[in-house]
């Protein structure tokens, strides 16, 4: 049989990094002997990310559209785009692959668009409940459209769609016990924890509610795990030595071990990305979601609606995070049905070994290009 080349384009977020890389280690766990090649966007994440994870990646000099649409700054973005597509073509025709992933970002497009050109089948994997642009646009040219919700017809073709929800770290699936993430972070079993993560970078919100409400804190019987990301730790630090830090707070700027903060989390509190509602879901943990308003087409709220409407998760709108977000949790923390019947349902949407299933799409795709 001839050597399977696969190309995976995409990136700009974790929230599409991570996905790919774990469609592409699944790959090679089904067939190891795979040529995987990514390509992504110069100067964006992905271009660390994806070497660290052991695959090749080439860099395009594409940029995302510039808002309003009419901007005569967009005729740059057009012309970056074309030289794009000239690379991708260059590259196909180089590393002849039999079949292109999208996962969403800038460099997908001129990828995808690219791979269509030349009459390879073409597979996108869309992560959140409402699609992106680049994925809208791509949408007829994809043989197979991957996705984590239901009710995806009204962006895509309906004959294309798969469910196969969003690929997650497969590490965080490990059998830790209570005691042993208990002992990790230096707390009390017997006592409720809440678990606030707002990413890697961090989130402006979150980090304010905390610090708006640390009386509230103090004088709960309540133990709580901050990450307040990278970006956020000095000034954290800063204010924590001015006003006190209370003593069932522990603040790290980032988890390294967050199979045992989720292990130990009766409650967590997080934005409403695509990754870390799969991760949620699967795990069944009861959630407070705040939907960040800084991205494209306010997709985090539709990710979070998809759990409120089905009672899987609270949401607390950014806007009224630092009043409301600390008492509602406090509150929800401490109703164990809530809790039970939040984390069943967030359980009962989750679609365990989603990488395996799109891995095994992409493959049916790539044997059909020889």
């Amino acid at each position: 049989m001839k050597e399977t080349r696969v190309i995976i384009s995409g990136g700009g977020t974790g929230g599409h990094i991570f996905p790919a890389v774990s469609i592409a280690n699944a790959i090679k766990a089904i067939r190891p002997d795979t040529k995987i090649l990514f390509i992504g966007a110069d100067g964006r994440m992905e271009m660390q990310r994806v070497p660290a994870a052991g695959y090749d990646i080439k860099g395009l000099p594409v940029r995302g559209l510039i808002r309003p649409l009419w901007s005569p700054r967009n005729i740059g973005v057009l012309i970056d785009f074309l030289r794009s597509k000239k690379m991708v073509r260059n590259t196909i025709m180089e590393f002849k692959p039999q079949v292109a992933v999208g996962v969403g970002g800038y460099a997908s497009a001129a990828t995808l668009n690219a791979a269509y050109d030349m009459g390879i089948p073409c597979l996108i994997q869309e992560q959140n409940s409402f699609a992106g642009l680049t994925n809208k646009t791509l949408a007829k040219k994809a043989r197979k459209i991957c996705v984590a919700y239901e009710g995806m017809e009204r962006f895509f073709p309906k004959e294309n769609i798969m469910l196969t929800g969003n690929p997650v770290r497969q590490e965080l699936c490990s059998d830790i016990s209570r005691e042993e993430a208990a002992k990790t972070f230096g707390i009390d079993t017997d006592k409720p924890t809440i678990l606030i993560i707002g990413g890697s970078l961090g989130a402006k919100t979150l980090n304010e509610s905390v610090l708006s409400s640390l009386d509230k804190i103090e004088t709960s019987h309540v133990q709580f795990i901050w990450q307040t990301g990278s970006f956020y730790k000095d000034m954290i630090r800063q204010e924590l030595d001015k006003r006190g830090k209370p003593q069932n707070l522990i603040v790290y700027d980032f988890i390294k071990e967050m199979d045992k903060a989720y292990r130990i989390a009766d409650l967590v509190i997080s934005r409403a990305g695509a990754s870390s509602i799969s991760e949620l879901c699967l795990l069944g943990k009861p959630s407070i979601l705040v939907p960040s308003p800084n991205v494209s087409e306010d997709h985090q709220t539709h990710n979070a609606m998809a759990l409120v409407n089905r009672d899987a998760a609270i949401i607390v709108r950014d806007a009224e995070a630092v009043q409301k977000l600390i008492p509602t949790a406090l509150e929800t923390v401490a109703n164990e049905c809530k809790l039970s019947a939040l984390g069943a349902n967030a359980k009962k949407m989750a679609i365990p070994d989603s990488a395996h299933i799109i891995a095994k799409e992409v493959l049916e795709l790539a044997d059909e290009g020889v």
